[in-house]
C-alpha cells in the first residue's frame, strides 16, 4: 500500500523538533526505532499478541450522534461505510488487528486519515514505520515516517494521524519502547530454544561402540567401522537387520537418551511474557472461563477500546461536529463469552427496557426477529414522573 500519495507537506515550512521517533530501539532525543531483534518471530510473543489483537478486532465501530433525548446510530452513510471498509484492501476487523499488533510490539500505532477536498475522511490506512520523527511548523505538528516496506519518507499532519500509545511515560509524544524491558528475557528464551535444538541434534550421534581386540591403525579403524555400518545399519542392507561379528571386535550398543529441557524454566519464561503483555496461558489457549475472560477484558482490552474511541472521535470529526453530539464508539459484545446461566439471566432485562429482544437474541447467538427491536416494559413499571392512577 503506497501512503506517499497522501498528505505530503511542504518541507520548507517545517522545522525539526527535538523529538524524533525510532520504532523500538533507542530513546535518544525522544526517539524510537523498530527493534532489529524482531520479537514477533517468537512463537510465545506472537500467540500473546494474536489473542489480544483478535479480541479488539471483534469489536464493532459505530458512529453515534446524541441530540437531546434521541440517539442515532450510524446516521451518515459516508461514515458508516468508512467504519466498515476503511480502505480498498481491508475491512475494519483487519485494520484493528494490524493496528493492535503494532501497538503491542512498539507501544505506538498509527493510522493515516485520507480526506477528500472538503476535509471529510474517505480512507484509513495503518502505517508500519521503522522511524518516526516529530516536526513542527509555526502552528502545526507533523510526523515524518520512514515506511518499513520500502524505506520511503512520508510526512503527515498530526491531525490526520490516529495515534495510539501504551506505556506513555518518558516522551511527550510517544509510548516507551519495549526493548529495554524485554531484551534480557528474550535472550533467555532464545538461548533455551537454541540449547534444546543443539542438544537434540547432538543426542544419539553415536549408536554403536566397536572395540577391536587387535591394535589397528586409524585408517583401518575407519574402514572396519564403515564396513560395519554399511553392512548392518543400512536399512537397505541384504542382511535384513541381523549382524554377525567375530571375536576380534566387541560391538556395544549405546543406549539412546532423550534430552528433556527444564520445564519449570520454560514455564517461568512464558509466564513472564504473559504478565508483561497483560494476559495468561488460558487466554492464549482459549481455555478461559467467564470470570477469567472478564478480568482480561477489563485490564487489557477495554483500555485500548477507550483510546480507540477517543482518537477516532477527535480525529474524524471537527470540534463543531463533536459539539453536536457526534462520536465514534467501539462496542464489544463482552457477554458473548458469558456462561449460558448468565446469558439466560439477561432475559429478565427484556421487560425493563434495558435490552430489546433482538439484543438478547444476539447475545444468545440467534438471528434477529422482525419485531425484536422494540423495547418492552412491564405493565407494573413506569417512569418515576408518571402519575399513579
Amino acid at each position: 500500500m503506497n501512503l506517499l500519495g497522501f498528505g505530503k507537506s511542504k518541507q520548507s515550512d517545517i522545522t525539526t523538533k527535538s523529538q524524533k521517533v525510532k520504532m523500538l530501539t533507542s530513546d535518544e532525543n525522544d526517539s524510537y526505532f523498530n527493534w532489529d531483534g524482531n520479537i514477533y518471530e517468537n512463537d510465545i510473543i506472537r500467540s500473546v499478541i494474536r489473542a489480544k489483537a483478535k479480541a479488539v478486532a471483534k469489536t464493532t465501530a459505530e458512529h453515534v450522534r446524541k441530540s437531546g433525548d434521541s440517539t442515532a446510530i450510524n446516521p451518515d452513510f459516508y461514515m458508516k461505510m468508512l467504519l466498515k471498509r476503511p480502505n480498498p484492501i481491508m475491512g475494519m476487523q483487519q485494520l484493528l488487528e494490524k493496528t493492535v499488533t503494532q501497538l503491542e510490539l512498539n507501544n505506538n500505532a498509527y493510522i493515516f486519515i485520507n480526506r477528500d477536498d472538503n476535509g471529510y475522511p474517505i480512507g484509513l490506512y495503518p502505517i508500519v514505520a521503522t522511524n518516526v520523527q516529530v516536526l513542527a511548523s509555526s502552528n502545526d505538528t507533523f510526523l515524518r515516517f520512514t515506511i518499513k516496506k520500502n524505506g520511503q519518507i512520508a510526512t503527515f499532519n498530526y491531525k490526520d494521524v490516529i495515534h495510539l500509545r501504551q506505556d506513555f511515560n518518558d516522551s511527550d509524544m510517544f509510548g516507551s519502547s519495549n526493548v529495554e524491558a524485554l531484551a534480557s528475557l528474550m535472550q533467555v528464551v532464545n538461548s533455551v530454544d537454541k540449547g534444546i535444538i543443539k542438544a537434540i541434534k547432538n543426542s544419539n550421534v553415536v549408536q554403536w561402540l566397536l572395540k577391536y581386540q587387535a591394535n589397528l591403525t586409524e585408517d583401518d579403524v575407519k574402514k572396519q567401522t564403515k564396513r560395519f555400518t554399511d553392512s548392518f545399519l543400512d536399512i537397505d542392507s541384504e542382511y535384513g537387520g541381523a549382524a554377525g561379528i567375530d571375536n576380534k571386535v566387541d560391538a556395544e550398543r549405546v543406549e539412546p537418551k532423550s534430552y528433556m529441557p527444564d520445564k519449570e524454566l520454560q514455564k517461568e519464561n512464558a509466564k513472564r511474557i504473559y504478565n508483561y503483555f497483560g494476559t495468561n496461558e488460558k487466554i492464549v489457549s482459549a481455555s478461559f472461563d467467564e470470570n477469567e475472560w472478564n478480568a482480561f477484558y477489563e485490564s487489557s482490552i477495554e483500555p485500548i477500546l477507550i483510546q480507540l474511541s477517543e482518537e477516532f472521535t477527535y480525529k474524524l470529526f471537527t470540534r463543531k461536529e463533536i459539539s453536536y453530539g457526534n462520536e465514534i464508539r467501539f462496542i464489544s459484545k463482552n457477554l458473548m463469552f458469558a456462561s449460558m446461566t448468565s446469558k439466560i439471566a439477561l432475559g429478565a432485562l427484556a421487560d425493563r427496557a434495558i435490552l430489546n429482544p433482538n439484543e438478547i437474541r444476539d447475545i444468545l447467538g440467534y438471528a434477529p426477529h422482525d419485531n425484536g427491536d422494540e423495547f418492552l416494559l412491564r405493565k407494573d413499571t413506569g417512569k418515576t414522573t408518571d402519575r399513579i392512577s
